[in-house]
């Protein structure tokens, strides 16, 4: 709720109910996103086998190596490989 009330301060809400219900809208947009994806990789596993730790490690790697920088250098720490 302070979250809510420092935003309708810095004029980014309306009010606190306009943006609870904008919170609640992305979390349902959310919870159904997770809910397509858990579906869809158990239709995969079930087609495909399980997913590895080794070939999420190189999928991860993969992405890291074709992303592209849009702020700065990459740094190590949270997603470092």
């Amino acid at each position: 709720m302070a979250a809510g009330h420092a935003a309708v301060a810095a004029g980014t809400a309306g009010n606190l109910s306009a943006w609870v219900n904008e919170a609640l809208r992305r979390q349902s947009e959310h919870d159904s996103r997770m809910t397509a994806l858990g579906d869809f990789l158990a239709e995969y596993e079930a087609e495909h086998g399980r997913i590895t730790d080794s070939e999420i490690v190189e999928a991860t790697r993969w992405a890291r190596e074709r992303a592209v920088v849009v702020r700065g250098k990459p740094t190590a720490g949270r997603f470092a490989g």
